[in-house]
């Protein structure tokens, strides 16, 4: 036998089993929280379990959800930077080219191609830090008319914004400073999840917590939020 409790802003799922104790879970992908109760157990008693719980159900939550923005670790890009081999720009893949010069560095996109500059005998190391100084570059100067567009529409200004090369995130917000960060290979993505992104670090402003508040205001501002975020794990 199912039914539901609700706990403040968290619904909770109570399945009756043959059990003698009382269970909780919190599920991925998205943080369902259940209590597996004896057939004896009454609703007061698993009401009480459950509050005595709440911020160990809210900590899981918050780290389930997190991990669903989180670029996959078993799959990185594995790149040579050598002639030939495509590089996406903005959702768009492109050939890349090699040229060895005496110059500085550079990248360089074009309708064809994407060339890469570099001097002679340039290590895979070498070519990397160019493409990805690069990228950084393209999602720092895409940032702020995004930021035009939705600071007014949240209601919300932030104080800044850092564009690096993480491992384990799209991005990061610090609501007490008003600070986002945003992962320098979504330059590589289509310019919509660049812009799901921002608009998820700018909802933490308003709600620090992956909570019904947070997805509520979402939900209002970016309704495709949802189809954005799996186009975007499926992409890896």
């Amino acid at each position: 036998m199912e039914s539901q409790i609700t706990l403040e802003e968290i619904t909770i799922e109570v399945v009756r089993k043959r059990v003698k104790n009382l269970n909780l879970t919190v599920r991925p992908p998205h943080g369902e929280v259940r209590i597996s109760a004896p057939r004896r157990a009454s609703l007061a008693e698993i009401h009480e379990f459950a509050r005595s719980k709440l911020e160990w159900i809210r900590k899981h939550r918050e780290r389930i959800r997190e991990q669903a923005n989180r670029p996959p670790r078993d799959r990185p890009p594995r790149r040579s930077y050598v002639p030939g081999e495509s590089l996406d720009v903005w959702g768009t893949s492109y050939p890349l080219a090699v040229a060895e010069h005496r110059g500085a560095t550079s990248v360089d996109l074009s309708r064809e191609r994407l060339l890469l500059r570099v001097r002679p005998g340039s290590t895979i190391e070498t070519r990397r830090a160019a493409v990805d100084a690069w990228y950084r570059d393209q999602v720092r100067a895409a940032v702020p008319d995004l930021l035009q567009r939705w600071e007014p529409r949240l209601g919300v200004k932030v104080a800044g914004f850092q564009v690096r090369r993480m491992k384990t995130r799209w991005g990061s917000c610090t609501p007490a400073r008003r600070t986002i960060r945003l992962n320098s290979e979504l330059a590589a993505r289509p310019p919509d999840h660049l812009e799901y992104i921002l608009v998820h670090e700018l909802v933490h402003l308003l709600e620090p917590s992956h909570n019904a508040r947070f997805y509520a205001l979402m939900d209002s501002h970016l309704p495709d939020w949802r189809e954005r975020k799996e186009a975007l794990e499926r992409r890896g």
